[in-house]
């Protein structure tokens, strides 16, 4: 008669499982490693010292006191980190909510398609006495002069409406323009001119969040001005 052995097979030790799947250090391992490799020294340097010249209680303190702010040092590194890397998360997140939307970054450049004029802009980080545009063609002359009066610091989206002075449509193409904005006679160094463009698509990588332009120009977060 044979005899059936109903013990239960062992698993696997929770050794082999651990060095198999090895868990990830986090922050307060690394914290904790640094205490331990200090109290590590600091109790071998207690137990190797001279008996008729012991460690003086400020020098033991000193190097508690240092302790303290290595691992304070560490946490905060381990934060920022963390804060960075949640900020990045958050700036990818916000970049793809633009794609296909119109924006105005700094630029001199109106596009004339089909008989219509384009959107352009204006940013003023000072209030202006006047404010004046004057857009020029593909060729540099001068076909359309537009006086704005007096404007208040910020940014304003403007329109042409494709017309030159003599209310004549001018021909398709890519037109320039430039802004003077005065305060008491003086011309304003903090006037920007704002182009129209439409974000087409995003990239992320060692350089950070990129919005990518149809004419292939990258833009950061930063340089948009105002959204459309």
């Amino acid at each position: 008669m044979s005899v059936t052995n109903t013990a239960a097979v062992a698993g696997p030790s929770e050794a082999l499982l651990n060095s198999v799947n090895p868990k990830k250090a986090t922050a307060t391992d690394s914290v904790t490693a640094e205490q331990d490799k200090f109290m590590t020294l600091l109790v071998t340097q207690l137990k190797n010292q001279d008996p008729m010249n012991p460690l003086d209680n400020a020098a033991v303190t000193s190097q508690f006191a240092q302790l303290s702010t290595v691992t304070g040092v560490n946490k905060l590194n381990d934060t920022l980190e963390s804060l960075k890397a949640s900020y990045k998360s958050s700036e990818s997140l916000q970049a793809t909510s633009l794609i296909n939307h119109g924006i105005l970054s700094a630029g001199k450049t109106i596009n004339v398609s089909e008989g219509k004029g384009g959107i352009y802009g204006v940013d003023l980080a000072t209030p202006a006495d006047s404010v004046d545009v004057q857009i020029f063609s593909p060729a540099g002359k001068l076909v359309k002069s537009v006086s704005l009066g007096a404007s208040e610091a910020g940014t304003a989206p403007l329109a042409w409406d494709g017309k030159n002075n003599d209310g004549v449509t001018v021909p398709d193409g890519k037109y320039s323009f430039t802004i003077t904005a005065k305060r008491g006679g003086e011309v304003l160094k903090d006037a920007t001119a704002l182009s129209f463009n439409v974000i087409q698509s995003v990239s992320t990588g060692a350089a950070g969040v990129k919005l990518n332009l149809p004419s292939g120009a990258q833009l950061t977060m930063d340089d948009i001005k105002q959204i459309l």
